[in-house]
């Protein structure tokens, strides 16, 4: 399993590396969205067709994962806080997800773009490191879960595993898609190119997310193994289980930084929906987007997402699904797209090398999605439709 982790970091790694290549590919020409690149390797109808409907769901449904995730941490803070205080109305998990999405608006409304975002983000990334180092520190000194059991001894449960670890890597290590948006607000010129600086960017940032999810999974495995709840997770399973009862100021922290790590990581992906809806304003309209349509896109897309996360509170149960959906995005599209816009040599080396990544990226995202709904056959689906717990 090891091994198929490094593998796989070194494919998100090389095929990153292309798109970062590929921004500045055509002479004067920057490609600061994934879409522009889609249509300028593929052309405009076929461009479209490939690129809109993933980048648009990859970035929905991960706002829709941050919405319950953040309301239902939300929730379980106040508990934490006032779990003895008498409310004869205490608030729902809906009314939640309602605080968390009016956070998140309002914040969005003096981030206008990425340009504004650097410093949200930075403190989102804080945070995440924060609470990931936390959790697996608490994890190694309160030990093992009793009666925990980390592994699945039939043939078909390690078919299955494999298929869960390659979604689970694919969801971590999401991000293509915008890519191009952050390199785009970086300075270029002919002598200094944005594309070293954004190498060494990418390279860093995976690095931290690598130090911080990977002894999280694994020490977090290896202490609950299958006593992991379906719903709610590691939070739900820290907060419940006897033995890892935790003082209220330590799981107030890592609640707080949860809560402030999913307000932030909802702007930077929410900002390629509120881009493209203002691209699409500004080309019909022939002028620039008022700040009037701006919030009212905003505030859209916010109840949009909102509603879903009512409708579907149990997304995040299908988040292997959600990436392995998108996983052309991340290994298919990059490589045929280098091909296409690079042009190399018929049958060289470097055309074998990203027909066949491409072609594999697009094969892993259909075993992906089938071993995904495999393991929700064999374990089963609690559909709590509209009943956000």
């Amino acid at each position: 399993m090891g091994d198929m982790v490094m593998i796989w970091r070194v494919m998100v790694l090389y095929t990153i590396g292309l798109l970062v290549s590929l921004h500045e590919s055509v002479p004067g020409t920057r490609f600061s969205r994934y879409l522009q690149l889609s249509i300028a390797a593929f052309g405009v109808k076929l461009g479209k067709v490939l690129a809109i409907f993933p980048i648009m769901y990859l970035s929905g449904g991960t706002c829709v994962m941050f919405i319950i995730t953040g309301g239902g941490t939300m929730k379980l803070f106040y508990q934490l806080l006032c779990g003895d205080c008498p409310s004869k109305h205490p608030l729902t998990t809906t009314e939640w997800f309602l605080v968390f999405i009016t956070m998140a608006i309002l914040l969005s409304l003096f981030c206008t773009n990425l340009h504004s975002v650097s410093l949200v983000s930075f403190l989102g990334a804080i945070m995440a490191v924060g609470y990931c180092t936390i959790l697996w520190i608490v994890f190694v000194a309160k030990g093992k879960v009793d009666g925990a059991v980390v592994y699945d001894s039939s043939e078909s449960g390690h078919v299955r595993s494999i298929f869960n670890a390659l979604g689970i890597i694919a969801v971590a290590f999401r991000g293509h898609n915008i890519v191009l948006e952050i390199q785009g607000t970086m300075p270029s010129t002919p002598n200094r190119s944005s594309s070293k600086f954004m190498l060494k960017g990418m390279v860093a940032s995976y690095l931290i997310i690598a130090l911080c999810f990977f002894p999280l999974a694994t020490v977090g495995y290896w202490a609950f193994g299958n006593k992991i709840p379906i719903n709610g997770g590691v939070l739900t399973a820290i907060s419940t289980t006897v033995n890892y009862h935790l003082s209220t100021p330590l799981l107030g922290i890592i609640y707080m930084q949860i809560i402030i790590s999913c307000v932030t990581a909802f702007q930077i992906y929410s900002m390629v929906f509120y881009d493209n809806l203002e691209r699409l304003y500004t080309t019909r309209a022939k002028h620039e987007c008022p700040k009037l349509i701006r919030m009212g896109i905003r505030i859209f897309f916010g109840g949009l997402t909102f509603l879903v996360s009512v409708a579907f509170p149990f997304l995040p149960n299908l988040a292997l699904i959600i990436g392995g959906i998108s996983l052309h995005l991340t290994f298919g599209y990059p490589c045929l797209m280098w091909i296409a816009i690079k042009r190399p040599p018929m049958k060289s080396a470097k055309w074998w090398l990203n027909l066949a990544l491409g072609c594999l990226g697009t094969a892993l995202s259909v075993l992906v999605v089938v071993g995904a709904v495999w393991n929700l056959v064999c374990r089963g689906l609690d559909a709590n439709f509209f009943h956000p717990r």
